[in-house]
């Protein structure tokens, strides 16, 4: 049962938890590629300008790519008939659910459903590294914490990420192909169905462990600029993010900046924690904390 709670309960600069309070690192977690995918400067994507101000973004050749996909949704007008349309053709272009010929080796392909699935039993499972690794190559943003934060790319954590991103357990079937085309088919059911001229959703995640995160400054009342790891699970639900820590937040998060949602697609292994991935940088938000009522 989610825990009864006023978000009203927020805490000043003097409440914010200690594991907060991490002098930014300006040798990994505050810096990216000099080049992306998408178009945008790395440094201004990363930016809390870029949320205040979003422009549409695209990856390179992706939906020039896939043009017959694209071209087919165009004609649609239901969401649920659109979802079943993209599934079907991730199935046939990549193989997602071809049988074995009888007697022969059933062969593994890894699929974006498969890592959906691991990452959210554990995202800083190997999964987890391979999704970061996507977002580190399309959108040019390093991740700043996997099983620990990412300080130093000459430091065993950083070693540990570049490893599992890279197995080739995830990358025997086009795997970065796969997501770029959930992305876009993402962004496109976005401004076709479920959010039609908006550029914000407004999303919450709770967490017990800030280690991933780190304050950069602490603003009036309940806001403050935080760096976001470079991909982040939120919830459209508040009690649902406050079963998930006793530190909720709150943030506006661009529509270009999303990933999948739990309303995208008719099978996938996210449904029940109405769950959002977001792509991360420096975000403004709103912080609140649980405290038992008087």
């Amino acid at each position: 049962m989610a825990r009864s709670y006023k978000f009203a309960f927020g805490f000043d600069s003097c409440s914010i938890p200690c594991d907060m309070t991490i002098e930014p690192d300006k040798s990994l977690a505050s810096c990216g590629h000099s080049t992306n995918l998408v178009g945008v400067p790395t440094g201004l994507l990363a930016s809390a300008a870029f949320n205040e101000f979003p422009v549409p973004l695209h990856i390179s050749g992706t939906r020039e790519a896939h043009r017959s996909l694209f071209e087919r949704l165009n004609r649609l007008t239901d969401a649920r008939e659109a979802s079943q349309v993209f599934q079907d053709y991730m199935a046939v272009v990549f193989g997602l659910e071809q049988a074995s010929e009888p007697g022969e080796k059933r062969r593994y392909r890894v699929s974006y459903l498969r890592l959906l699935k691991d990452w959210g039993l554990d995202a800083n499972s190997p999964a987890g590294a391979v999704l970061k690794g996507w977002v580190e190559s399309r959108f040019g943003l390093f991740p700043s914490f996997h099983k620990e934060p990412l300080r130093r790319f000459n430091s065993p954590a950083w070693f540990t990420y570049v490893e599992e991103k890279m197995s080739s357990r995830f990358h025997n079937n086009s795997i970065n192909m796969q997501l770029d085309v959930l992305y876009e088919f993402c962004q496109w059911a976005l401004a076709r169905f479920h959010a039609p001229g908006k550029k914000y959703v407004q999303l919450f995640r709770g967490s017990n462990d800030l280690r991933e995160h780190q304050l950069l400054q602490s603003l009036a009342g309940r806001e403050a600029m935080i760096r976001l790891n470079n991909l982040v699970s939120f919830t459209s639900q508040p009690d649902i993010a406050d079963e998930f820590g006793d530190t909720i937040i709150e943030a506006e998060v661009p529509l270009s900046k999303i990933l999948f949602y739990n309303d995208l697609l008719l099978r996938h292994p996210l449904r029940g924690e109405a769950e959002f991935l977001v792509i991360g940088g420096d975000y403004r938000v709103n912080m609140s904390y649980w405290r038992m009522p008087e």
